[in-house]
């Protein structure tokens, strides 16, 4: 079958101006090129480091917004596009939450784990990130909680949580929590 790209930033979250990310591609191919493009235009040819390519954004500015995606190409023929990411650089202006996690760090396949978010600012709704995943789960206004059931290998990673509220229509955005990393046994 036709090879397929995933793309996420690292670490994810909304960025603040003058802050840094990486935009990641991955690929289950060989020795083709990535192609990062940007709002439908081509940004640049990625360096590639066996199946993966970077590309990085430092010092930030709202230039950088914008929906991006990469395309691998094997002899100028594009074999395969991401889905899109969109990244969002924004003022951080809400304190930093405090993620932890229940029972612990370490869980064995089929239990149920907590994440709990604390936040010294109430916020309208919290975003829970897993590394490597270009969706964030939404968690719903007054709810600081996040379960998750049966976990099973795939739910290890590292995760961070960042929220929002709303003033006057405008999102006001917290800083990204510390992170945590979940080993499932």
């Amino acid at each position: 079958g036709a090879p397929t790209i995933s793309i996420f930033l690292k670490p994810p979250g909304v960025i603040p101006p003058g802050g840094s990310t990486t935009i990641c591609c991955i690929c289950q191919c060989s020795n083709g090129s990535f192609v990062l493009y940007k709002d439908s235009l081509r940004l640049r040819t990625l360096e590639q480091s066996g199946n993966r390519a970077e590309f990085s954004i430092s010092n930030a500015t709202y230039e950088d917004r914008g929906r991006y995606n990469c395309h691998y190409l094997e002899g100028g023929t594009v074999l395969a596009r991401s889905t899109e990411l969109e990244v969002f650089v924004e003022e951080l202006r809400l304190p930093r939450p405090d993620l932890s996690v229940l029972p612990g760090h370490e869980v064995t396949a089929g239990a149920d784990v907590m994440f709990r978010c604390t936040t010294p600012h109430p916020s309208t709704g919290c975003y829970l990130y897993l590394e490597g995943q270009i969706r964030a789960q939404l968690l719903p206004r007054e709810r600081g909680d996040y379960n998750l059931s049966l976990v099973q290998k795939g739910n290890s990673g590292r995760y961070s949580f960042q929220c929002y509220t709303l003033n006057a229509s405008m999102r006001e955005w917290s800083a990204v929590s510390n992170t945590l990393d979940l080993v499932v046994r």
